[in-house]
């Protein structure tokens, strides 16, 4: 048993111990799993990895003695959701705030119509994502370890406890069904079902 399942199970839901026991064994490495999913970031973003392991944290501290983790896993599974709901509430609001802008005049020239900015296309893959956890939750959740937390194959197999090549298969799945549901998206605008 590790380090981490130890003190989720000894402090439980005790906010205060949590803070002072679990924080230390888990900062490094949810500021490493940050920092690698906000390199993949457009240039311009301003959520630092070190702001992102920290809104993380106020999400996953429990608030009201109720939320515990079984074990190391459960911990970096709600971590991980934690983040992937936080840089999509940002895309959403940039992209909220882009839409409610001030009106002005553009010359139809010189616009480009297939562009699409980085938060719409976050919400796009997040839109797709949501699809997939209802059709292979199995699969999105190998996507959330590996695109919205970097996890590499051998990492994200440790955390959900299978075969490095099983979560190879269904990252190569679930790619593939990403890739058809965004396609299919971006062809209908409206209609992401």
């Amino acid at each position: 048993m590790s380090e981490l399942t130890l003190v989720l199970q000894k402090f439980g839901s005790d906010r205060e111990l949590l803070a002072e026991h679990l924080l230390p064994l888990v900062y490094d490495e949810l500021r490493r799993l940050a920092a690698a999913r906000m390199a993949r970031e457009a240039a311009g973003h301003t959520l630092q990895p070190t702001a992102l392991v920290h809104e993380a944290w106020l999400r996953l501290a429990p608030h009201d003695g109720t939320r515990t983790w079984q074990n190391r896993v459960h911990f970096y599974r709600a971590a991980a959701q934690a983040m992937r709901r936080i840089l999509i509430d940002r895309a959403r609001q940039k992209s909220s705030l882009k839409r409610e802008g001030g009106w002005q005049r553009l010359d139809i020239a010189d616009l480009d119509l297939a562009a699409v900015s980085p938060n719409d296309h976050l919400l796009l893959i997040d839109e797709s994502l949501q699809r997939l956890e209802r059709e292979d939750p199995e699969a999105a959740e190998v996507v959330m370890l590996k695109f919205f937390t970097g996890l590499s194959n051998k990492e994200a197999a440790r955390t959900l406890g299978v075969s490095e090549s099983t979560v190879e298969r269904r990252w190569a799945f679930a790619k593939v069904c990403l890739f058809q549901m965004i396609r299919a998206a971006e062809a209908a605008p409206g209609d992401t079902r």
